[in-house]
């Protein structure tokens, strides 16, 4: 049920006062959920992933705060494309070096998520990111290839984050220094068709995704448990942000024929046009998962030539 603003209420993080909905898990939680609680949820599949991952509080820029944030029911989709790895270094900051799949070829994509459970409450997102090698990484294997593509671990430098509520916002841009900002988001993913789409500043179309949903297979949790190494700056110094998806429900194809991406005008647009893609290699969707989103840690990145 959609919330009117009557079912909202105003909250001050990090000096800022963002809108939540009224009895929603952060208003009843704070970040300290009660996992039983949530067990009872019908959307929630289980808990036990979280029981794992005891909750610590930290300082950070958005002021005390536990972490990891917990998100209870997630779906997402990724088009993973080819790009010009010089097109590609002119997007990265000077330290950060492409994923190279071959030569002068590198690995670039195209994200939607929709958490319909998880601390903050219900948003949606979307993300336009580079896949990086890792941060005071020698030279790279073979190996860090097959497991990226494989979603086993990435590293990523996103260049967009749109997402769809304030708290996502201002956590986002201000607590781990993504380019995240707010606008009308609709992602929605099914076992049969996944559909997203971003607007801008004008309520047009951004990015918008039109696609059949690859055949999904089921995981036990605690099976398959990916995660990703997102690097940024906070007040000028290399932060790691970590990400553990719990896989419950996902597939993956390489016929791609039957994807419609539109690429409109905005800021998504204009990240993804820069990169030059080639074409897409990969479409992943996730149909059911769950995930811990840990809080950025200073990391020292070395100094690469572009």
């Amino acid at each position: 049920m959609a919330s009117t603003q009557k079912d909202t209420l105003k909250v001050d993080l990090g000096g800022h006062a963002v809108t939540v909905p009224k009895g929603g898990l952060y208003d009843r939680y704070r970040m300290n959920p009660d996992l039983d609680a949530i067990a009872r949820d019908p959307r929630v599949s289980g808990v036990d992933f979280f029981r794992q991952l005891p909750k610590i509080k930290v300082d950070s820029p958005i002021g005390p705060t536990l972490t990891p944030n917990f998100y209870y029911r997630v779906s997402t989709a990724r088009l993973t494309m080819l790009a010009p790895s010089r097109s590609i270094r002119t997007r990265l900051p000077g330290e950060l070096a492409p994923l190279e799949i071959a030569p002068g070829i590198g690995l670039v994509s195209v994200m939607f998520f929709r958490y319909d459970v998880c601390d903050i409450d219900f948003y949606t997102e979307a993300a336009v990111g580079i896949a990086v090698k890792p941060a005071r990484h020698g030279k790279l294997g073979f190996f860090d290839l097959v497991a990226g593509l494989k979603n086993e671990h990435l590293d990523s430098y996103v260049l967009s984050l749109p997402v769809s509520s304030e708290i996502a916002q201002v956590r986002g841009h201000d607590g781990y220094g993504f380019p995240k900002w707010v606008t009308e988001l609709d992602v929605d993913i099914s076992h049969s068709r996944t559909t997203a789409r971003v607007a801008n500043d004008t309520g047009g179309v951004d990015l918008s995704l039109l696609a059949t949903t690859p055949k999904q297979a089921a995981h036990p949790s605690g099976e398959r448990v990916s995660s990703l190494t997102s690097y940024t700056t906070i007040n000028g110094a290399w932060h790691s942000t970590l990400s553990q998806t719990n896989v419950l429900s996902a597939g993956t194809t390489r016929a791609t024929r039957g994807i419609a991406l539109q690429v409109g005008e905005g800021r998504m647009a204009d990240d993804l046009r820069s990169l030059k893609p080639i074409r897409t290699i990969q479409f992943d969707v996730m149909t059911e998962g769950q995930l811990a989103l840990h809080m950025p840690v200073p990391t020292s990145v070395q100094s690469r030539n572009k």
